[in-house]
């Protein structure tokens, strides 16, 4: 008698409650699973489309008693337009370029990563990361990632960004800048702006943002990006459309 091959059985654990990191007074939880073995690639994506994000080799999504705060969007990159406030974000920008390059660690990305940690989030638990905790970020990934690099015309680096591969679409998983730049350059902003650019080059449909949170001014900005769709308990709805969909 035939027998299919034998899947090894998937587990999902929940986190201890800890302070949440985007509102205070809360406390979070999340649901986490392994991305290992042969079938990383496929889960990563069905998790992905089911509003998980990654890092490192795990896969999470918040499971906060009382509180969907934490909403999954995505950018609709073919219908995306840009306004006059981005427009002038774009052109600020215009001196600098980017690729994609293989997800390796240096130091001289180590060395922007600590400035603009210690510049944005010097309180928080990643302004105590060495070059070999960097390291581990950017290369301990079980499916396809890439490291988007941006730099002056001397060749400087300016901003990097981490990037998952997905078949329909790039999901960002963290980015970050020089911070001493002029705050109009909206390096943050222009890295999302170069993003769908790029999955536009490469026929893709989607920018992968993680998270919006209304009351977090570090998350509520994502909402800039339209047309954004966002993951409900009906699935990827237009992002106008979350409240009803609920």
């Amino acid at each position: 008698m035939d027998q299919g091959p034998i899947h090894r059985p998937h587990f999902f654990f929940t986190t201890a409650p800890m302070p949440c990191p985007y509102l205070p007074g809360r406390m979070e939880r999340k649901v986490v699973t392994d991305l290992t073995g042969s079938e990383a690639e496929p889960l990563h994506e069905s998790l992905s489309r089911a509003g998980f994000r990654r890092s490192h080799t795990i896969a999470y999504a918040p499971v906060c008693a009382g509180c969907e705060a934490c909403v999954p969007v995505r950018i609709r990159s073919h219908d995306f337009v840009q306004r006059r406030t981005l427009r002038k974000v774009w052109a600020a920008n215009a001196d600098l370029s980017g690729r994609l390059i293989p997800a390796r660690a240096n130091v001289e990305q180590f060395h922007l990563f600590s400035q603009y940690q210690h510049a944005r989030h010097g309180d928080s638990d990643m302004a105590l990361m060495g070059f070999f905790d960097y390291r581990s970020m950017i290369e301990d990934s079980p499916i396809r990632t890439a490291l988007a690099e941006f730099r002056d015309p001397a060749g400087v680096l300016k901003a990097a960004c981490l990037i998952d591969h997905l078949s329909d679409g790039l999901s960002a998983v963290y980015s970050f800048f020089d911070t001493t730049l002029p705050p109009q350059r909206s390096l943050g902003t222009w890295i999302v702006l170069w993003l769908i650019e790029e999955t536009l080059r490469q026929g893709l449909d989607y920018v992968y943002l993680g998270y919006w949170i209304a009351n977090s001014p570090k998350m509520a900005y994502k909402e800039r990006f339209q047309p954004l769709e966002a993951f409900s308990r009906q699935g990827w709805v237009p992002f106008e459309d979350l409240e009803t969909a609920g």
